[in-house]
């Protein structure tokens, strides 16, 4: 057993290890490419990300460290409980990741998960239902940026919400192998952090999703003659399992616009590797497992789609 194990895990190395040299061969053969695709990357970053973001990431932060946010939340808890399984404050948090978008819920979960106001399972439960886009982004972006209707980003929105919630009653019962519950919450902290610490830490946490958005652009370059070798939609999906902004761009630019619309919905509610990877540097304080992580947010973008499915239907787009 522990051979096969050793044996797994030097393929994947030896696989990691051949997919990095490729990305560095192709940036060092065609370097103006490459640093155009990550200019790119950084000013998705810079005019879509960080404007709506950062503001979010900081007030957050803020409110999570306010102790009335707990009292505000109990009239919530009856709902969370029977519904989710999951504390009062969950509904906040919540609240404010489909305000915010990527990847405010995960940071806000984290951050609970360290001040000992939840515990390990209520943040792995919580994780189903709030980690999710926003506004901003599925209706500003999506919707009028990309498929210039405002109605076409309503649908993907509400698909998005239904799908964020049908997920927290699917994983409301989630437990470990054994049956038994995850491990207490932490201490709670007792130096409340500075508004300095509340600027750095939001700062180098949008820099961290800067430096990924520009990467993945450039891990999608460095894939477009595999890609252009399948038909328009399976290659829009698959830039969107990578990278969302650019995957959803793709999409928006296809004839069927119904067909559109159902994998952006897709694209959008799973989030891309490179959403997903922001998500879990923020849960690593979680300890959260990546697999369950990539599950959930599985789970959440069929919800979203059959949704989207069903709007488009009623809807007659």
């Amino acid at each position: 057993m522990k051979k096969n194990k050793t044996s797994r895990t030097i393929l994947s190395q030896s696989t990691l290890a051949l997919l990095i040299a490729y990305f560095l061969a192709c940036m060092i053969f065609q370097p103006a490419k490459y640093i155009t695709q990550s200019l790119n990357g950084i000013s998705a970053w810079a005019f879509n990300v960080l404007p709506s973001v950062l503001p979010f990431m900081f007030f957050t932060k803020i409110l999570s460290n306010i102790s009335t946010i707990e009292k505000a939340t109990q009239p919530f808890s009856t709902v969370t409980t029977k519904l989710f399984k999951s504390p009062a404050i969950s509904a906040y948090t919540f609240l404010m990741a489909i305000l915010s978008g990527y990847p405010v819920g995960s940071r806000m979960i984290a951050d609970l998960y360290l001040q000992g106001k939840i515990t390990k399972q209520d943040a792995f439960k919580m994780s189903s239902f709030c980690s999710t886009s926003g506004p901003m982004f599925i209706i500003g972006a999506v919707g009028i940026g990309m498929f210039h209707s405002a109605k076409i980003g309503y649908v993907l929105f509400a698909s998005h919400i239904v799908g964020a919630l049908a997920n927290g009653l699917c994983w409301r019962n989630l437990k470990t192998k054994n049956g038994a519950s995850f491990a207490s919450s932490l201490p709670p902290q007792t130096d409340k952090p500075t508004l300095s610490d509340i600027v750095t830490n939001s700062t180098l946490s949008i820099l961290s999703v800067g430096c990924l958005i520009a990467i993945f652009f450039i891990i999608i370059e460095t894939f477009s003659p595999l890609l252009s070798l399948f038909c328009p939609p399976v290659k829009g999906l698959f830039e969107g399992v990578i990278e969302i902004t650019k995957g959803c761009l793709s999409l928006s630019a296809l004839q069927n616009k119904t067909l559109s619309t159902i994998l952006c919905s897709f694209v959008i509610s799973f989030g891309g590797i490179s959403t997903i990877l922001q998500a879990i540097t923020m849960l690593n304080k979680v300890k959260m497992p990546t697999k369950l992580f990539v599950f959930q947010k599985l789970t959440h973008a069929i919800l979203s789609c059959i949704t989207t499915v069903l709007l488009v239907l009623i809807l007659h787009l």
